[in-house]
């Protein structure tokens, strides 16, 4: 009777009916699996509670899907084309966040064809690399904050071509003026530079000398986006 009860209403007598032990199996493997990666994204990563949740229960949700299509062709394109309507539904992500949302998916994938220790396995093993890979990537991190933008605000009379190329050598490694726009209905003019500074830590030093320059006026100075960062 239990098993009847779980028991496809379209299904065959030919076609084999998973246990509920089989599937309460297949389910929890894949909600450890889910925690695993979920915390080894938290590691030393800007996150939010709602992918972390999701994060853990993706790979449950992609096991129990594999599981009901049961070797179905067309089951399985329908499903893909399901998960691929996720991409067009949602903000855009950064490439540590796509690559982990794969990876759950995957081993969700693994879990669901009922191959548990390999699931268990492809999840270690690549969270495993990904830490590793973090913490290598530290000095990567303290090395783009070199990487800045600044934004300089002069009167209109001024004529901006190559008045700051001189300070901006002695502090920036290299420097490319990048958008020259008005404001004030024209009396100013705002100049934006995308620098590569020789090292951290003299920024007021720079923008005082700037500011010598441009009248006072405002001067202001950020960590540059990275836009390779997204796919």
């Amino acid at each position: 009777m239990p098993d009847n009860l779980f028991q496809g209403i379209f299904a065959s007598s030919s076609e084999s009916v998973i246990s509920v032990g089989d599937f309460l199996m297949c389910i929890g493997c894949s909600l450890i699996i889910g925690i695993i990666l979920a915390f080894s994204y938290m590691y030393r990563t800007r996150y939010t509670k709602s992918f972390v949740i999701t994060l853990a229960l993706l790979p449950a949700s992609v096991c129990a899907v594999i599981m009901m299509v049961n070797g179905n062709i067309g089951a399985g394109v329908a499903v893909a084309g399901a998960f691929g309507l996720v991409r067009f539904r949602s903000a855009q992500g950064t490439a540590k966040e796509i690559g982990i949302i794969f990876i759950a998916m995957g081993a969700g994938l693994i879990a669901g064809m009922g191959y548990l220790a390999y699931a268990l396995l492809f999840a270690v093993l690549l969270c495993c690399i990904s830490v590793i890979y973090t913490r290598l990537s530290a000095n990567t991190g303290k090395n783009m904050l070199k990487y800045r933008t600044l934004h300089i605000t002069i009167p209109e009379d001024l004529d901006y071509a190559g008045v700051f190329d001189g300070t901006l050598a002695e502090y920036a490694d290299s420097f490319e003026l990048t958008n020259v726009k008005t404001s004030n209905m024209g009396s100013l003019f705002k100049l934006t530079y995308d620098l590569v500074l020789r090292e951290t830590g003299r920024e007021k030093e720079m923008i005082d000398r700037l500011r010598c320059l441009n009248g006072n006026l405002e001067i202001s100075l950020s960590v540059q986006e990275n836009p390779q960062t997204e796919l």
